[in-house]
């Protein structure tokens, strides 16, 4: 692992080259919840920030207590990739940005949603109407083409065709994991859950039920937008990054969060980068049990989102940022959202990625590059 893995403390670490970008505050939640009751170890991957009161981009290993607030309110947020019969010879992006539609709104067609929702054991009730649907922040859906293959065998293992575009799909369980989060902490603060109560069995519940209707969502997405461009599509991985699970670590039985951390035991994993940057696809090389069997989930946050506008409105417009270096289009009719998810406000993909790499920990598939990518086709003035 080299110098790759550096200790914070007995409870902490965090993976990073010496060049990585990492904030003091995002250390610094980072020990703090290496002293909450029950925990046995932490470890923040190369993405990590701050988040609201805990890190985002890290991994949390506890002993007879669950703490719901770090997995946070988009429980079951995750990566999904689809294989489309697009030609990436034949895509014109002025036509395929057309095509693409509007898919901010509800799921029109509610006999494919109530399906869906049905084949992923998704229960009925009002959420339903968000099915479908991306939602803000950094939730994206992007058609990317292969720039390079590093490991052609298990590119094709996976279905994966380099002559034709991919779909990925970045969203999760929308309104419905923030309303479990929130009734959790007004009952009971930001504590966490002693195994086994009444609480915790209760909380478990309704958290499995969001990792179905975020995997039931991420696939609904991909079809609606599938359709809208007329082609068709077979999902390769789909892989949760919040989340918590019964794990064994290091001999030891206990609860695993995550809270932006990819799984390494789940075969072969997507991390993206900003809208104007690669992704990379990438397996583990090795279970690692000092970095919690977990991986970045994309490039990680390098400004707060207020200070993006301050920043960068008076160096590029809306309509400018709708383009990005690598020549891909952005659908962001939103002009605080393009601003906050400018490309300048992430870590390049490129040294979150090298550092999973000096660790050891995984080897590089394929780098994919981004062609369109969809956030909302919502108002914004120029």
């Amino acid at each position: 692992m080299g110098n790759f893995v550096k200790v914070l403390s007995d409870r902490a670490c965090v993976v990073a080259a010496d060049s990585t970008w990492m904030e003091d505050a995002a250390l610094a939640q980072l020990l703090s919840t290496a002293q909450l009751e029950g925990m046995q170890r932490v470890a923040g991957m190369p993405d990590l920030h701050p988040g609201r009161g805990n890190p985002v981009g890290a991994a949390f290993f506890s002993k007879d207590i669950l703490y719901p607030t770090l997995v946070g309110n988009d429980i079951g947020c995750g990566m999904a990739l689809w294989q489309t019969d697009l030609l990436a010879s034949a895509v014109r992006l002025d036509k395929l940005d057309k095509r693409v539609g509007n898919i901010d709104g509800p799921l029109e067609d509610l006999e494919l949603r109530d399906q869906a929702a049905q084949a992923q054991g998704v229960l009925p009730g009002e959420h339903l109407a968000a099915l479908g649907t991306i939602g803000g922040g950094n939730h994206f859906a992007e058609f990317q083409q292969v720039d390079t293959v590093y490991v052609e065998q298990a590119v094709s293992d996976l279905g994966l065709s380099p002559r034709h575009l991919l779909l990925l799909v970045h969203s999760g369980s929308r309104g419905l994991g923030e309303r479990i989060l929130r009734r959790h902490v007004e009952a009971f603060g930001h504590r966490g859950l002693s195994v086994g109560t009444d609480a915790a069995v209760a909380y478990l519940d309704e958290h499995e039920a969001a990792l179905r209707f975020a995997r039931c969502n991420r696939g609904l997405v991909a079809q609606r937008l599938l359709n809208n461009v007329r082609a068709r599509g077979e999902c390769v991985l789909d892989v949760h990054h919040n989340f918590v699970a019964a794990a064994s670590v290091g001999g030891q039985q206990g609860w695993l969060h995550r809270k932006g951390a990819t799984p390494s035991d789940q075969g072969a994993v997507m991390i993206p980068g900003s809208r104007g940057d690669y992704s990379y696809l990438v397996r583990s090389r090795r279970l690692c049990h000092d970095t919690l069997l977990s991986l970045a989930h994309g490039a990680g946050r390098k400004w707060i989102r207020s200070a993006c506008k301050d920043r960068l409105f008076k160096l590029t417009t809306p309509s400018q940022m709708g383009r990005t270096a690598l020549g891909s289009r952005v659908i962001c009719n939103d002009r605080q959202l393009i601003y906050e998810e400018a490309p300048q406000a992430y870590k390049g993909i490129d040294s979150v990625v090298q550092a999973l790499v000096g660790a050891g920990l995984i080897e590089l598939l394929a780098r994919l590059k981004p062609v369109l990518t969809y956030k909302t086709r919502g108002e914004c003035c120029e």
